[in-house]
């Protein structure tokens, strides 16, 4: 079974396995609200600022149609790299500069599944909170699903490893990136961060 991924104009178009996934997390740090801003999308954040990933092998996301519209950002020289849809600014994930970890952040903005699909796929939204000193207002924080979700994450990571998976749709097969970042400067990102 797998689940559709679209930008919100279709032109990217995927499909993700779901069954694989590490779990479902609503991340309130700093940076990905800067990269919500960035992208001029508020739709991406909810009442508290919080955006709402699924951590995953990036083998288990595939692209199959627009991939020459997919972009990516960075908000320093050596942080994470932020995918998304260039035609229309929809996120798609996060991932390492480092093409052996196995981890995709999934910003679920770009899965073509209604929020009680996504549920039951993928448990609710909210059930793992991170970075909750953060938010922008109070937000109750969930320590044992956050435990939970970082052995998740820690165990399919290892699972991927050991199977020696290497695909990713944001990496080419000899490693290299899809698309070079484009490096925002400390300026822009603080601006980011001011904004909202």
């Amino acid at each position: 079974m797998t689940l559709p991924l679209k930008c919100r104009c279709g032109a990217v178009r995927g499909e993700m396995q779901p069954r694989r996934a590490y779990t479902r997390a609503t991340c309130y740090c700093k940076d990905c609200r800067a990269y919500a801003r960035f992208l001029g999308d508020p739709g991406v954040l909810d009442e508290a600022g919080g955006t709402d990933v699924v951590p995953t092998a990036p083998a288990t996301v595939r692209l199959t149609a627009g991939v020459e519209h997919v972009a990516c950002m960075s908000l320093s020289p050596k942080g994470a790299l932020r995918w998304y849809a260039g035609c229309c600014r929809t996120p798609l994930g996060n991932t390492s500069r480092n093409t052996r970890l196995p981890y995709l952040g999934l910003v679920t903005a770009c899965l073509d599944a209604t929020p009680q699909e996504l549920a039951a796929t993928f448990g609710p939204a909210r059930r793992c909170v991170i970075n909750t000193g953060s938010a922008t207002t109070p937000v109750r924080a969930t320590p044992m699903a956050f435990v939970g979700g970082g052995l998740g994450i820690l165990v399919g990571m290892l699972a991927a490893r050991v199977r020696g998976e290497r695909g990713s749709p944001f990496f080419n097969d000899d490693g290299t990136l899809l698309r070079e970042p484009e490096v925002i400067s400390r300026e822009q990102r603080r601006e980011l961060e001011r904004a909202g």
